[in-house]
């Protein structure tokens, strides 16, 4: 699934093509999302330009000149930016055709993404009531973890999982970010010392940072609008790497399974501990 750093990329692959562009038609050849597409969409948008491209959370959005189009690609979707003469591929459905001629197309095989036009603000919408900060943003720090962790009776990996309390970190990136500040991810959320989380919190920020700057990570079928791959998947310490070494210290890697996602971690660097510690 795309997680916050292909999001990003997306983002800014996107941004220069269609910024301030003016869309001539949308064409919908499935209208069967996670939310069914409403059939009137492509009335609704049509000859509006795009005065912002930006991402919240996991989806984009495209400020129209009145309103916002939602994307979110789902587990599998994927944006281009082409000519709108280009060729069909398989799982094309969507085109958002400018007057220049420029085709912004999704891809979507497994169809789980979404296409959602709205007059609400943004931070109005029922998709982002409920959304905590972004993990870039100055809003979240080691006071800010710690006051939500007190409360918590989970893992500290499901704590910084959970987009109600920071959006984003996605299960790669919450595999790197514990490994690197030293903490199991099955430790007690309420055992979390302000240093610990002051440590998480910046490695989470290091991690997402340098995934952006490298493309996201590639590892089924994600590649950029320009069709260049992530290239973080070449540093990444633990996720993935099962029963391989430990980059540290040698030891086996080791994995659990953490709200039925995959979680590999070093039993040497990153020691356990009680809530009661």
């Amino acid at each position: 699934m795309p997680e916050l750093p292909e999001v990003e990329t997306t983002c800014a692959g996107i941004r220069p093509a269609i910024l301030n562009n003016q869309i001539s038609s949308l064409v919908i050849r499935n209208y069967n999302f996670r939310w069914p597409i409403a059939p009137e969409l492509p009335v609704l948008i049509q000859d509006m330009k795009v005065h912002e491209v930006y991402r919240r959370a996991k989806y984009i959005v495209l400020l129209l000149s009145q309103g916002s189009l939602i994307l979110h690609l789902g587990m599998s979707g994927s944006l281009r930016v082409l000519d709108s003469n280009i060729p069909l591929k398989k799982h094309d459905h969507i085109d958002i055709n400018f007057i220049d001629g420029t085709c912004l197309r999704l891809n979507d095989p497994r169809r789980f993404g979404a296409v959602i036009y709205t007059t609400e603000p943004i931070d109005q919408h029922k998709l982002f009531q409920h959304l905590g900060p972004e993990p870039l943003s100055q809003s979240f720090d080691a006071e800010y973890l710690t006051s939500y962790c007190r409360i918590k009776n989970q893992n500290i990996k499901s704590v910084i999982m959970n987009a109600q309390i920071v959006v984003g970190v996605g299960n790669i990136y919450a595999n790197e970010a514990l490994f690197l500040a030293g903490i199991h991810p099955e430790t007690p959320a309420k055992s979390l010392t302000t240093k610990q989380a002051s440590e998480l919190c910046n490695q989470i920020k290091l991690v997402l940072i340098t995934a952006i700057k490298q493309g996201g990570t590639t590892l089924k079928d994600f590649s950029s609008p320009d069709g260049k791959p992530g290239y973080f998947s070449q540093q990444l310490k633990v996720y993935g790497r099962k029963g391989l070494p430990c980059v540290n210290c040698q030891t086996l890697l080791q994995e659990v399974r953490i709200q039925n996602r995959s979680t590999v971690f070093c039993a040497a660097c990153q020691r356990q501990q009680s809530e009661n510690n």
